[in-house]
């Protein structure tokens, strides 16, 4: 078991929850605020991406990722910025001829993908290490072998620690391989997602395989979504790992209680504390990843 937890909170993700949720952070300066009371609930680690300020949906525009990081840098909290690269690999077939991209596909290369991690150099960035069917329609979120050496070496070039996200064992394989090459610095950092459509199941038997197939010295965390939220962080504790709460992953406290960042945060910090665990803060957290403060 971890007894010395780093939690972290996705604040509010890409996915289609504006609407399914009274309160979902949209515009930069609620991202920034939801991020700053979940540092003071007790993440060390706060997962950011972006939403269009007019409609919701997730974006990738640079100026809305400076306003976030200034607005938390700004704040009296210290908290750890962990900067979504994820976006920009969404793909959906046109209708009519399946060779074209369709209305949904937002495609770029590795450079446009990093733009704002580049521009803005955050402490940690996500790196998600494979292609995958994502939800029950026709979309594919592409990350080939290729972009993702070329981003690996960007951001170690830029002093940024990768955060290894892997959505299955296929990806785990190409996250060591990375490993291998020497395109990820020591100690590597990986995040089990679990539960998501249609990656790796949410369960102790996937997560326990996935934790057992990490490289020696790896420091890890996972998380499962929706109502598999809590008892995954429970669950990674006992098997050596850290936690990832958020209203990215899951946006109930209880069933018909809508939740808040803070409030998850809190929660998961109440169960790291009734299995006899601390909660780690972000200057402990940065001395464990080995992490380099942003210039």
């Amino acid at each position: 078991m971890n007894r010395d937890v780093i939690i972290t909170c996705a604040v509010t993700g890409s996915g289609d929850t504006v609407g399914r949720h009274p309160a979902i952070p949209v515009t930069p300066a609620q991202i920034a605020e939801s991020a700053i009371e979940a540092a003071k609930a007790g993440a060390a680690v706060v997962h950011c991406h972006v939403r269009d300020v007019n409609t919701g949906k997730p974006s990738r525009d640079p100026a809305l990722f400076r306003e976030v990081v200034e607005r938390i840098r700004d704040s009296v909290v210290d908290v750890i910025i962990n900067l979504t690269a994820g976006m920009g690999g969404d793909w959906q077939p046109d209708e009519t001829n399946p060779a074209l991209p369709g209305a949904g596909t937002d495609m770029v290369g590795p450079a446009e993908r990093l733009a704002h991690v580049v521009a803005l150099r955050p402490e940690i960035c996500s790196l998600d290490c494979g292609t995958l069917n994502f939800g029950n329609g026709n979309t594919i979120y592409i990350s080939t072998p290729a972009y993702l050496r070329t981003m690996a070496e960007t951001i170690r070039a830029h002093g940024v620690k990768p955060e290894l996200e892997v959505f299955d064992l296929g990806h785990l394989r190409f996250a060591k391989q990375l490993i291998a090459e020497g395109l990820i610095e020591a100690p590597p950092l990986f995040q089990l997602c679990l539960g998501i459509p249609w990656g790796a199941p949410a369960d102790t038997a996937t997560m326990k395989a996935m934790a057992d197939a990490l490289p020696e010295g790896a420091i890890w965390a996972g998380f499962g979504i929706s109502r598999d939220e809590m008892p995954m962080a429970a669950q990674a504790m006992l098997l050596g790992g850290n936690v990832r709460v958020g209203l990215e992953d899951n946006l109930y406290l209880d069933k018909g209680v809508y939740a808040t960042n803070a409030s998850l945060v809190d929660r998961a910090a109440r169960i790291a504390g009734l299995l006899g665990a601390r909660i780690l803060t972000p200057a402990e957290a940065r001395e464990k990843l080995a992490l380099k403060r942003p210039n």
